[in-house]
């Protein structure tokens, strides 16, 4: 797999910022078409070609995918499940339950059982632990950990592991490592290598994404027939939303517009699809390849899902989290880069790796520009990790 040794900063950059903004332009773009059919999206608008509302934003897709980024910058690869179910408590499970809004089942259900006192990895295990809830917030691991696409699908696992089991953290897990890839310039039959490389080869993921990407020559349709699950009354699933995003990236050979487009336009959870889809665009092509109409209309988050998100912005989250990775000691341990460099590495039950080093109770000092930091204190620091899901069969 390539690193990122040798490629300069500001493209190092242009491509952060570029996975970040198009995760937030995909969901700003996907969201008016979340559930519905091809059929039901022509009915409607045609060809969704650009925003088709007066206010595009992102939904909980983007809110997410900030919540876990800026915790990733403040903790590096010091990262545990415990960090990150404290930060689930104190910035969303015991806030006001009025302002929650917009969030999927699998949050809904992993705040269910923090509030009733389970904890990682127990907390996981709810009616939606396969969802694509992990997928949609995986981009920014694969910012950090650019060109480690093992170090990447570690990461997200972690965070994963709090609210997601077996195929719901394989999606994450594939998406963090195609996003790692494409940061270091890997083309989009690489990005896609990498993605497979880091969940079994046996599982509902790995089909999917063989059966999306083996059609994606033949355009949208043969995607959505390869890999939908037809008549279940759920599009969250995440083998199915992160095989529809890792084709319609392959069926546009990594070109931003395109991949996005075919992402909505074949309907679903096309808010994560798209998302995802743009997130690997993005970071393939940086952050110049997204339409300036786009781009233009994202601004910091409106917190309309986690009010404790508002006022982050993509592009600066993406900034912090190239600083964090720079910083002696708070991005990869040295002892650490071979395995995580290994893609086939697969965690288990009990057996997450732990940081030798202490982490560090203040926050990265910020450069100016930079975000707050929303993680404020220590979290304790135990050792879990994910359940195994039994996987599951795929339809054609």
């Amino acid at each position: 797999m390539a690193s990122t040794a040798g490629i300069p900063p500001a493209t190092l950059r242009e491509r952060a910022r570029g996975a970040l903004l198009g995760l937030a332009v995909g969901d700003a773009l996907g969201a008016p078409a979340e559930n519905l059919k091809p059929s039901e999206i022509r009915a409607r608008w045609g060809r969704i070609t650009g925003y088709v509302t007066e206010r595009p934003a992102g939904t909980d897709d983007t809110e997410y995918a900030l919540f876990s980024g800026l915790l990733l910058a403040r903790h590096g690869s010091a990262l545990t499940p415990s960090l990150v179910e404290a930060a689930w408590h104190e910035l969303i499970a015991d806030r006001a339950e009025a302002p929650f809004r917009g969030a999927g089942f699998s949050e809904r259900g992993t705040l269910e059982n923090l509030r009733r006192g389970l904890a990682a990895p127990i907390s996981a295990q709810h009616r939606h632990a396969w969802s694509d809830g992990l997928a949609m917030r995986a981009a920014p691991f694969g910012v950090f950990a650019a060109g480690r696409p093992g170090e990447a699908a570690r990461l997200v696992a972690i965070d994963g592991s709090v609210s997601h089991e077996g195929e719901g953290i394989h999606g994450g897990r594939a998406v963090a490592a195609g996003v790692a890839a494409a940061m270091a310039g890997a083309p989009p039959v690489a990005v896609v290598a990498a993605a497979l490389a880091v969940v079994p080869d046996d599982s509902w993921t790995a089909r999917s994404l063989r059966r999306a990407t083996a059609v994606a020559h033949r355009g949208e349709r043969a995607v959505r027939s390869a890999v939908v699950i037809g008549g279940y009354p759920w599009t969250d699933l995440a083998p199915e939303a992160v095989a529809l995003a890792f084709g319609a990236y392959a069926a546009a050979d990594g070109d931003f517009r395109a991949a996005v487009l075919a992402a909505v336009n074949m309907g679903r959870d096309a808010d994560t699809t798209a998302a995802v889809a743009g997130a690997l665009a993005g970071a393939t092509q940086g952050a110049a390849a997204i339409p300036e109409e786009w781009a233009a209309a994202i601004g910091p988050a409106r917190g309309s899902c986690l009010p404790s998100m508002a006022g982050q912005h993509v592009l600066e989250l993406a900034d912090l989290l190239l600083a964090r990775a720079r910083e002696p000691g708070r991005g990869m341990p040295a002892d650490r880069q071979e395995r995580a460099d290994r893609p086939e590495v697969v965690l288990r039950r009990g057996h997450l790796p732990r940081r030798d080093a202490p982490v560090r109770p203040e926050a990265p000092a910020p450069s100016p520009g930079h975000l707050p930091d929303p993680f404020p204190g220590r979290f304790p620091d135990p050792v879990v990790g994910p359940l195994a899901l039994q996987d599951g069969e795929v339809g054609a």
